[in-house]
């Protein structure tokens, strides 16, 4: 799979093997810079509405860089909408994090073997958000793939399971 997890953009004149390996460095690079900036957010409590719109803004600029050159389904372009999706749920921009969510699950379904709690993560914060933007159907929808995949991960019996049917059901 790892093709497929490195994929870059097919375009009629293909990027040489240097401009892919500048852009893996890139990528590297602002991957290690947003994990100090997000360390610095839990030191810096004052600031942490600014910070997160600050990582939020190198996020971007680094998926638009990078998306000249990866394939969205590329892990570091993953890995920068994961974070994006992150920000944008702790500054409760939900359709931001919806759309971000969005692009990310296919790839995940892709790239995870089928019963993963990765995915299943991911499928309850889809449904999260469905639910909280009042689009019911597709929440119990995205809900019931998490319970799918917890259900093989887990066991039917666990509490974790109880808790997002209760979700369904209060819903």
């Amino acid at each position: 799979q790892d093709k497929d997890k490195l994929k870059i953009c097919k375009l009629n004149d293909p990027p040489s093997a240097e401009t892919v390996r500048d852009m893996i460095k890139y990528a590297r690079n602002v991957i290690e810079e947003f994990r100090r900036a997000k360390h610095y957010k839990y030191i810096l409590c004052l600031t942490l509405t600014y910070l997160a719109c600050e990582l939020l803004e190198i996020c971007e600029l680094s998926l638009d860089k990078m998306g000249a050159v990866f394939e969205n389904s590329n892990v570091y372009m993953l890995h920068m909408m994961y974070q994006a999706m992150g920000v944008c749920l702790y500054v409760q921009d939900w359709e931001g994090a919806l759309r971000y969510g969005q692009k990310i699950i296919r790839p995940y379904s892709k790239h995870y073997p089928p019963y993963s709690l990765n995915v299943a993560s991911m499928w309850l914060k889809l449904g999260r958000l469905y639910m909280a933007l009042e689009n019911r159907s597709a929440g119990v929808k995205a809900l019931k793939k998490a319970i799918a995949i917890m259900e093989v991960a887990h066991g039917k019996d666990h509490p974790y399971i109880s808790e997002i049917k209760k979700e369904l059901e209060d819903h």
